[in-house]
């Protein structure tokens, strides 16, 4: 299946609901988010960030990594989001700016070659090995990764990965196109944003066209946006759109 046609949709159309940047320092912020997507029955992709990024590693966060595999066993996914969730120097003067801008400095695998991107992929992979975990698939953080970076992400044995517009299957090669509605707490597109995400969740979960809704820790800074984001999973839900996890979603296009 191309990205047409897993774009064009239909009744009971999937959408995926991802909650970003899990490590120690977000314990609560994803727990809340978590809490949140229990309570409808909604099984949520969790991007977890294993290297030491404002604080400690999420190794050496053992509450954290109890609570993932309990999540992992009500059904939620665990999946790589980086390794430090830092931007790197370098790449294209575009891929630069997008990550200044856009990605707030977080694009950590958006310009780096490929035996770069794979240093680091293994160090996540090896430290999400060492409490047990095994993620299928991998969104890089601005969800900008460069050819490199996918290049060893399929040399790895990874599933699949996520840009800002579509999920690519790296087992296939299909690429399925599905935007993804997140909030940007604190921008000056914040109420834009928030509006967007709740009409654009009614528009394309009522004509069964597959999308993806990102929730973030800072989004709970902002109670409008928490609120927002729950309004449009809800939306979702009563048109009659399918949650399902990345790893479902790769899975089931896969025929």
């Amino acid at each position: 299946m191309n990205a047409s046609q897993s774009g064009s949709g239909g009744p009971g159309a999937p959408f995926v609901v991802s909650v970003h940047d899990v490590a120690p320092w977000s314990f609560e912020q994803s727990r809340h988010w978590l809490h949140d997507l229990d309570e409808r029955g909604v099984p949520a992709t969790l991007l977890l960030v294993p290297g030491s990024w404002r604080g400690a590693r999420l190794p050496d966060a053992p509450e954290l990594v109890e609570w993932l595999h309990r999540a992992r066993g009500r059904g939620h996914e665990l999946a790589l989001h980086g390794y430090v969730h830092q931007g790197v120097p370098g790449g294209p003067l575009t891929r630069r700016w997008v990550n200044a801008v856009v990605s707030r400095g977080c694009a950590e695998f958006c310009a780096l070659d490929e035996e770069a991107a794979r240093r680091r992929l293994e160090s996540g992979l090896a430290a999400l090995a060492s409490v047990g975990i095994v993620p299928e698939g991998f969104t890089p953080p601005g969800w900008l990764a460069s050819p490199g970076a996918v290049a060893a992400l399929r040399r790895l044995g990874l599933e699949y990965t996520t840009s800002h517009l579509g999920v690519h299957d790296l087992r296939t090669g299909a690429r399925h196109g599905m935007v993804a509605l997140s909030n940007r707490p604190g921008g000056l597109g914040e109420r834009a944003g928030a509006r967007l995400m709740r009409a654009a969740a009614r528009r394309w979960a009522g004509h069964g066209r597959p999308f993806r809704i990102a929730l973030h820790p800072a989004d709970l800074a902002r109670p409008g946006l928490r609120a927002c984001a729950l309004e449009a999973i809800d939306t979702a839900l009563a048109e009659g759109a399918r949650p399902c996890t990345y790893a479902g979603l790769v899975r089931s296009l896969r025929g």
